[in-house]
């Protein structure tokens, strides 16, 4: 619970496992799963080493979503030596939409089974998407041998290294999205949507660190724990200069030498904190779309929504709103800001608020409303606007005071005119 790491996950023997790479292995074990061929996410032990590297963010400007349907017409076909034709044909018959088929090592079918990449081709022509996976544990399906480039030419498509657990759930879903059509249907389902396949894509090794690596050297360092400890010190300050200076060609080449973009600095403070303090529209796009996450908290419990409400940034606000980023303080603490930025008449500040989700009628932790304290101060144009808003005229504070007794108090004439109208 201390670390943001976005996704659907399994914990079990000390290992976090991604939920879409993780299959059951044994009924008994303590070592019950298993993630045959990605690395578990963290390792627990007297140190939590989290592999950053390997976590699947978000890249889209969208709010989290879970999707609630999925196409019952598929299933999971294993492929064996005497397997019939008429078994296959069968089971390739409407309602079936689509099938993911186990084949032997890297996507392999007998080669004296013509019949069979027969019928597997009229299905496909049918508008039937079949997905190849592997019966191996690990590693993935691929068209170097005859029979696997036999069956891509029949139109069976790629499952990579998919589990078939992952592959099932995957058709599922792809199929249940009515707004695509076939063609993206068959393209979402070769592209890594949640970080369910990665065959094919080299992942970085240290050996890729070629920056850190040089720093390394010239410091003498060699140990992996010192060399990964200047990782976490060197790449957020050069990432925080970048962003500083709204560069997102050196956010990038430092992306590509292996940087973490939502690695914090010594302040927890992540590029996207300080991206949005400055009011870099650009800037946070572009981390956003490479990963950032809107939930990380600073050292003082800050987030990047809390920043941009702070520097009042509108434009940043409503963009990370869209990415579903709310408002992390408690009521009472949202009621004292608002009624700060009433008393000193700042307009911006209670826009900011209103933009990024609080409620303009929240009291204060003295039951003080903002128009309470803009009706105190005389701020006529903050009273308009917060009675625009619905704030209402008789919530009472700790003393029984509404916002009309504390204006007549002051003797706030032209107050006492709009309270009065409104109260009416």
């Amino acid at each position: 619970g201390n670390f943001v790491i976005p996704e659907v996950t399994l914990f079990f023997n000390y290992k976090l496992f991604r939920g879409n790479r993780t299959t059951k292995i044994s009924s008994e074990s303590f070592h019950a799963f298993e993630s045959p061929n990605v690395p578990p996410l963290v390792v627990a032990g007297i140190h939590m080493e989290v592999d950053y590297r390997s976590i699947f963010r978000p890249c889209t400007i969208e709010k989290f979503t879970v999707s609630g349907e999925l196409n019952e017409n598929v299933g999971l076909l294993r492929v064996f030596p005497s397997i019939q034709t008429k078994t296959v044909e069968s089971f390739l018959k409407p309602p079936m939409e689509g099938v993911v088929i186990q084949t032997y090592g890297a996507g392999n079918m007998p080669t004296n089974r013509s019949d069979l990449v027969e019928v597997l081709s009229e299905a496909s022509k049918r508008g039937v998407i079949i997905i190849n996976i592997t019966q191996c544990s690990t590693g993935c399906v691929s068209n170097i041998y005859e029979t696997g480039k036999l069956l891509y030419d029949a139109g069976v498509m790629s499952g990579f290294d998919m589990t078939p657990e992952a592959a099932l759930a995957k058709l599922a879903y792809v199929l249940s999205k009515t707004e695509w059509d076939l063609a993206t249907k068959r393209t979402m389902m070769e592209n890594n949507l949640r970080g369910e396949l990665t065959c094919g894509i080299k992942a970085p090794v240290l050996e890729d660190w070629d920056l850190v690596d040089a720093v390394a050297r010239s410091l003498h360092i060699s140990s992996p724990r010192e060399v990964k400890m200047l990782h976490s010190i060197l790449f957020p300050a050069m990432l925080g200069s970048a962003v500083e200076k709204g560069d997102t060609d050196k956010i990038a080449e430092l992306k590509g030498y292996g940087a973490d973009l939502t690695a914090p600095n010594s302040d927890k403070r992540t590029p996207l904190h300080i991206a949005c303090s400055l009011g870099n529209i650009k800037v946070v796009k572009y981390l956003l779309l490479n990963g950032a996450s809107v939930h990380m908290k600073d050292r003082f419990d800050q987030t990047p929504l809390l920043d941009a409400v702070k520097c009042d940034h509108l434009d940043v606000i409503k963009l990370l709103k869209r990415c579903g980023a709310h408002l992390t303080l408690t009521p009472n603490q949202i009621g004292c800001q608002l009624c700060r930025a009433a008393s000193y008449g700042n307009m911006k500040r209670l826009l900011s608020l209103q933009t990024a989700g609080a409620n303009l009628s929240q009291p204060d932790i003295s039951g003080r409303t903002s128009l309470h304290l803009a009706a105190m101060h005389n701020h006529e144009e903050i009273v308009k606007f917060l009675l625009a808003n619905g704030v209402s005229t008789k919530t009472k504070d700790m003393m029984g005071f509404t916002p009309l007794d504390v204006a007549e108090k002051m003797g706030h004439t032209e107050i006492i005119k709009l309270l009065k109208s409104a109260k009416n």
